[in-house]
């Protein structure tokens, strides 16, 4: 009897330990998190900045432990800048691979295409890249922004227009999700200011359409030009422009010109250039933690971070602090702490309203000035004045 019960007794401690076994095993697997980024096509360039970000951001992290005492790992594929792709690598990424949490691609078209999965599975996204109205009319209940919607981008840019007594704009876009957006908000924010839009058009092939459409703005004779258009479009024209010796008095791209390498790649015709951007890498800026994010970025890819990657890594943080909170992985859970988020992150406030979008933090406007990038609105952050 008494040995029964000793041999009871051991194979209930066993059971224990094997139970306690499995569990510091599930423990130590590490915190999965999946992503697509575009290693070829149209966004390539910003997409390697996100990548760099995340990359170093899973470094830190597991320096300081991981999530919930678990590693990080971060499951990447390349979307090669398609969307039919995004959706077929993000529904792989959560049916197959399983990972516990998503980031989003670069780029509306392709975020749009990931939110459509995200949201099928119930998984929480933070939108590190987009910024088109489309993602938030409330089908995605679970994706939150991190940029200042893209009918914003343009403000300052026609605030300081009509502030010096210039009159016409025109606007060229790329028929495209974002693009569109911004031109509709640069539209609508000229005519407040005063200012008469004197050409208002859409292209469809870059290639094909925009030296006809310079040709006309030329005709036009706008005091300014706004250029809604992905980088390799924005290359484009401005080859163009080169090439046939024309400039109006004010030139304002999307995306590219924020670049930190943008001078460099273009040449003298970027002299002038305004572009908006959602954050700078100056360490004059009074936001937490990015002078240090500044220098490790540098140290870890030997490259200036743009506002793509300071962008991308805010995610990463907004992201590591609801998990801290919640201290779980339950979506639901995660997606409620974000949605009523007020916080500061290195690009400046994070805070989101209906259906996900930013409204804590505004974008900025930059202009290359002497073959350097200054801030010049608002004049909170200003680091030199407008040149018109």
């Amino acid at each position: 009897m008494f040995r029964a019960r000793i041999f009871f007794i051991s194979l209930c401690f066993l059971a224990q330990s094997l139970l306690v076994a499995d569990c510091l095993a599930d423990n130590a697997a590490p915190v999965r998190i999946g992503a697509t980024v575009s290693l070829e096509g149209k966004y390539l360039e910003p997409s390697s900045n996100i990548q760099s970000s995340f990359k170093l951001w899973e470094k830190q992290v597991n320096e300081r432990g991981g999530l919930l005492g678990r590693p990080v790992e971060l499951v990447l594929y390349d979307d090669k800048s398609s969307a039919d792709k995004v959706r077929e690598l993000y529904t792989k990424l959560i049916a197959q691979d399983k990972v516990d949490l998503v980031l989003s691609p670069y780029g509306t078209p392709l975020t749009l295409a990931a939110a459509e999965v995200t949201t099928r599975y119930g998984y929480t996204m933070l939108v590190c890249g987009a910024s088109g109205d489309e993602i938030w009319k409330g089908k995605f209940l679970k994706a939150f922004g991190m940029y200042s919607p893209a009918r914003r981008y343009f403000i300052g840019l026609l605030n300081i227009m009509a502030a010096n007594g210039l009159n016409t704009v025109a606007i060229l876009y790329e028929e495209s999700s974002f693009t569109r957006d911004a031109a509709e908000g640069a539209k609508e924010w000229a005519e407040r200011f005063g200012l008469k839009v004197s050409l208002y058009r859409a292209y469809t092939a870059g290639r094909e359409d925009l030296p006809n459409l310079l040709k006309e703005v030329r005709r036009e004779r706008p005091d300014g030009l706004i250029l809604c258009s992905y980088p390799d479009d924005t290359y484009l024209s401005l080859d163009w422009m080169k090439a046939e010796k024309y400039r109006p008095r004010v030139l304002a791209t999307t995306v590219n010109s924020s670049y930190p390498y943008f001078f460099q790649k273009v040449g003298s015709v970027a002299e002038g250039i305004f572009g908006p951007s959602q954050w700078e890498p100056d360490e004059r800026i009074p936001f937490p933690g990015t002078k240090k994010f500044i220098y490790d970025y540098v140290n870890f890819t030997q490259k200036i971070p743009s506002y793509h990657s300071g962008s991308s890594y805010a995610s990463c943080q907004v992201l590591e602090r609801a998990i801290q909170h919640c201290q779980c992985l339950d979506q639901n859970k995660l997606a409620d702490f974000i949605s009523l988020l007020d916080s500061v992150t290195i690009i400046g406030r994070f805070k989101v309203g209906q259906n996900g979008i930013q409204t804590g933090h505004n974008s900025m406007l930059i202009q290359w000035q002497n073959g350097k990038k200054e801030i010049v609105f608002p004049p909170n952050m200003q680091t030199a004045p407008p040149r018109i």
